[in-house]
C-alpha cells in the first residue's frame, strides 16, 4: 500500500515537472525528476513538490543561479536541482 502511494506520488510529480508551462523549465526540472525522484526520500519528495509550486520565472532564475532563492525555499532538493543542471 505504501509503495503504491509512493509510486503514484512520484508519477504525479514527474508529470508536473515535465508540464510547467515553459519548455526550458520543463527540460531543467523534468530531466532532474527522471533521474532522481526514485532515489529521493519522502521528505525530499515533499520539498520537491513545494518547489514545483513556485513560479516559473523564479524557479528558472534559481536553477540557473541568476538569483538566490529566498531562505524559505532553500533546501537540499533545490541544491540537487542546481547541481544536476550544471553538468
Amino acid at each position: 500500500m505504501i509503495l503504491e502511494i509512493r509510486h503514484r506520488t512520484i508519477k504525479r510529480l514527474r508529470y508536473r515537472a515535465w508540464h510547467r508551462g515553459t519548455r526550458e523549465l520543463d527540460l531543467l526540472i523534468g530531466r532532474f525528476a527522471d533521474a532522481h525522484l526514485e532515489a529521493l526520500d519522502d521528505g525530499q519528495l515533499h520539498r520537491f513538490e513545494l518547489l514545483l509550486n513556485q513560479s516559473d520565472p523564479d524557479m528558472y532564475d534559481w536553477i540557473l543561479e541568476r538569483r538566490i532563492a529566498p531562505p524559505v525555499q532553500q533546501c537540499d532538493v533545490l541544491s540537487l536541482l542546481i547541481a544536476f543542471n550544471k553538468t
